[in-house]
């Protein structure tokens, strides 16, 4: 065994196991479980905490205290448990972040960043150089898309799916079983950073259960989409859309009622 290693950046020690990985380095209490498959130079910092047959990629990164749930899976260079660096401008609350929850049978992409307290539920699938921010809650069985990002204190549901390089902004609640399809945009500031009147009204959208909104669509703040709503690919929303209604255009407008053999459970 080598003699404990310290590194400049972040001015923890850590000892290096090469017994149990090439390059891999272990901070003070960290837990393993058994059949865990440790990726070369894989760090792990002090605290973190690795169930059952967890498996790493190389070069993985996991900030201390992480939990991460038996059966998942980090793909190279994923970054996990981060603590956060905020702009001096930035309104994002500055409380101490409680440690990363991963749950069990999750897949973290390759180059995934997930921040320090942010918890995912079981079975969720957070693709290649996707983004989760701090504060973030998403349920059990999601499934983000390559390079989606969902900012801070935004909530998702069980069963959501979010594909490739949608937005999702800071403040949002999807409930379960929404589909969000690629490059979609969602704001929550109608000021974009300026007045003092904004304080009052940031707030992201609403995607209510079931709801479905198209590629490349535009959600302006505060907006709720209704249970089962649509919202047609290239529409921007700047009213409310009621439940079981297809929206489109710009701005958008009601078109018709969503088909009831469209609807969740209509072909149990």
């Amino acid at each position: 065994m080598t003699e404990p290693v310290s590194t400049s950046a972040t001015s923890a020690t850590f000892e290096r196991r090469d017994d149990l990985a090439p390059g891999l380095l272990l901070g003070d209490g960290v837990t393993i479980g058994d059949g865990v498959d440790l990726g070369q130079h894989a760090v792990i910092h002090a605290g973190a905490e690795l169930g059952d047959g967890v498996q790493l990629g190389a070069f993985v990164v996991i900030h201390a205290g992480t939990r991460v749930g038996a059966g998942t899976f980090i793909g190279d260079h994923a970054v996990v448990g981060k603590q956060v660096k905020l702009a001096a401008a930035s309104t994002a609350s500055r409380a101490p972040l409680p440690p990363l929850e991963i749950g069990t049978r999750c897949t973290i992409g390759a180059g995934a960043v997930v921040n320090a307290g942010t918890r995912i539920g079981d079975d969720t699938l957070l693709g290649d150089q996707a983004m989760l921010r701090e504060r973030v809650t998403v349920g059990s069985k999601c499934v983000l898309g390559r390079s989606a990002l969902v900012e801070n204190d935004t909530t998702l549901g069980d069963r959501v799916k979010v594909q490739a390089n949608a937005y999702l902004t800071a403040y949002m609640t999807i409930e379960d079983d929404v589909f969000v399809a690629p490059c979609v945009m969602t704001t929550n500031d109608n000021f974009m950073g300026r007045t003092k009147e904004r304080f009052a009204t940031i707030g992201g959208p609403t995607f209510k259960a079931g709801a479905r909104v198209g590629g490349g669509a535009v959600i302006l703040p505060n907006i709720v989409i209704g249970e089962e709503g649509f919202v047609a690919a290239g529409a921007v929303v700047t009213k409310d859309v009621a439940p079981r209604t297809l929206v489109v255009g710009t701005p958008a407008r009601p078109l018709r009622e969503v088909p009831a053999n469209e609807l969740l459970g209509a072909d149990a």
